[in-house]
């Protein structure tokens, strides 16, 4: 009996308590029953429920019997305990494997892919250095006024609270403007600013 049993029924148990559960396997392995276009796969992929019709699914002391349907065909399947090195929840998303059941192919790939990539351990460029830099346009001015030349400026790292804008001064008309001039002249007359990213 596989060593490692005891604890792979307990945690198989466990998941189905909550839901659909896949088990990978070594079909080759001794004591599989399978269809046999699966009998050499290295890797078998079964998914297992208590709500799978017929409810017949086992889960004893030598591994987990059930009936399972392969491309509308049912099959009565059988996978000791020493074949089954992998088990993921569908629901929590849960995954336990044992290295020690793995095939040995299988083990090397798994070691191969999960090698970090020297460039991926390089320092990301600071966030400051990828944001575009953002550039402020008037806009709204009559057409006899030149605008005045706004210099680009980094866009911020944070969006900023929205700034009331005071409407302009009203134009006086030439009549008020031959008038008195009791009151200092009004202010050139200001244009919106829009943020052009």
């Amino acid at each position: 009996m596989d060593k490692k049993g005891p604890e792979k029924k307990a945690r198989l148990l466990a998941a189905l308590e909550k839901g659909m559960v896949m088990i990978h396997l070594d079909a080759r392995r001794p004591g599989v029953l399978v269809p046999t276009s699966l009998r050499n796969e290295s890797h078998l992929r079964l998914n297992l429920s208590y709500r799978f019709d017929p409810p017949d699914l086992t889960v004893g002391e030598w591994g987990v019997r059930c009936t399972l349907s392969f491309s509308g065909s049912r099959f009565k399947v059988a996978v000791p305990w020493s074949a089954l090195f992998a088990i993921t929840s569908h629901l929590t998303k849960e995954f336990w494997m044992y290295p020690d059941d793995m095939p040995a192919e299988l083990l090397q790939q798994t070691m191969v892919t999960t090698k970090v990539p020297e460039s991926v351990t390089e320092q990301p460029a600071p966030a400051a250095e990828l944001r575009p830099r953002a550039v402020l346009r008037e806009v709204g001015r009559p057409e006899d006024e030149s605008p005045e030349p706004v210099a680009a400026v980094p866009a911020p790292a944070a969006t900023p609270a929205p700034v009331p804008v005071s409407a302009p001064a009203p134009v006086p008309s030439p009549i008020e403007a031959e008038g008195p001039r009791d009151e200092p002249p009004p202010g050139p007359r200001r244009g919106h600013l829009r943020l052009v990213k």
